[in-house]
């Protein structure tokens, strides 16, 4: 009998070696002159048991403002020594949402790291921003203290903090996509 082997891609796991690839300016999206509030978007990375996780990946999209040859809509920071990543981007506003609806500013985020299958999909709000109480996807969290998870916190004008828990009491909320 001859037993099949199915290897790992690349869509599973991020490796031991993506640091080889990795470009720190991707996590800067206003570095060919975007226009707009520029904002600071930071973190931490948390494992199951709290542990800082100090070698993952993650990455932000946004359709807000519209990408062009001076903003990419896209970013990527490796979490540093400490678990933390940071991005530098143009505040979103709303953007179309399913159906006839508006979706509150956000930022799609991509979580890469070891021990991951797959990558996790979240999101992350701006608190306190009055559109977040209408958005379409937000409100499929019935559980306030879950949908909480995604809320980032202005820390200091223009700096939005957010810590995403892998799993655990703390869990960050995660999409299938």
């Amino acid at each position: 009998m001859q037993t099949t082997i199915n290897p790992t891609t690349t869509s599973q796991t991020i490796g031991p070696y993506w640091h080889l690839i990795e470009d720190k300016s991707w996590s800067d999206l206003t570095r060919f002159g975007a226009s707009g509030e520029v904002i600071t978007v930071e973190g931490n990375i948390r494992d199951g048991a709290g542990a800082l996780a100090n070698d993952a990946c993650v990455e932000i999209w946004q359709t807000s403002p519209a990408t062009s040859d001076a903003f990419p809509g896209f970013g990527r920071a490796a979490t540093d020594a400490a678990g933390k990543f940071s991005f530098k981007t143009i505040k979103p506003g709303p953007v179309a949402g399913p159906g006839n609806t508006l979706q509150a500013p956000h930022l799609a985020v991509t979580i890469l790291a070891r021990g991951l299958m797959f990558h996790l999909a979240t999101r992350l709000y701006f608190e306190n921003e009055p559109a977040n109480e209408n958005d379409p996807i937000l409100s499929l969290i019935a559980d306030k203290a879950r949908r909480n998870t995604l809320l980032a916190r202005e820390t200091k004008p223009g700096v939005w903090h957010l810590d995403i828990h892998l799993q655990g009491e703390a869990e960050t909320v995660f999409f299938d996509i």
